[in-house]
């Protein structure tokens, strides 16, 4: 059979498979809130698509969790709403973008549209 289009190393390849938007490799500085406790998580975007995001932490929260999303970079900062779908223990977590703002999807599009150029 031929090449599926998966790198050799992927991890959660069940939600992998699942995906209906590409995701890019992007290093960026990420805080988390969970809005009802006001638990803020500082962690690293390891991989980012329109509808989500991979973030680097030891310390995961729990699946389904609401959260506010907000990732820092060079070219600005983007802002969402979100919900961790799954967590990888030790690993990290992937969240769900929901709700996202039409303003920070236009922030969020052009990031995008430049890591896709690269």
């Amino acid at each position: 059979m031929g090449d599926s289009g998966t790198s050799p190393n992927d991890q959660g390849r069940s939600y992998r498979d699942r995906r209906s938007v590409p995701r890019y490799g992007l290093i960026a500085q990420t805080d988390l809130v969970e809005p009802e406790s006001g638990l803020h998580i500082s962690g690293r975007i390891s991989e980012v698509s329109l509808k989500g995001c991979y973030v680097d932490v030891l310390n995961t929260l729990p699946t389904q969790t609401n959260v506010e999303v907000c990732i820092s970079r060079d070219q600005g900062k983007f802002t969402s709403p979100g919900k961790i779908i799954y967590t990888q223990e030790g690993m990290g977590m992937g969240i769900a973008f929901l709700n996202t703002p039409a303003d920070q999807l236009q922030v969020l599009n052009s990031w995008l549209a430049e890591l896709n150029a690269s």
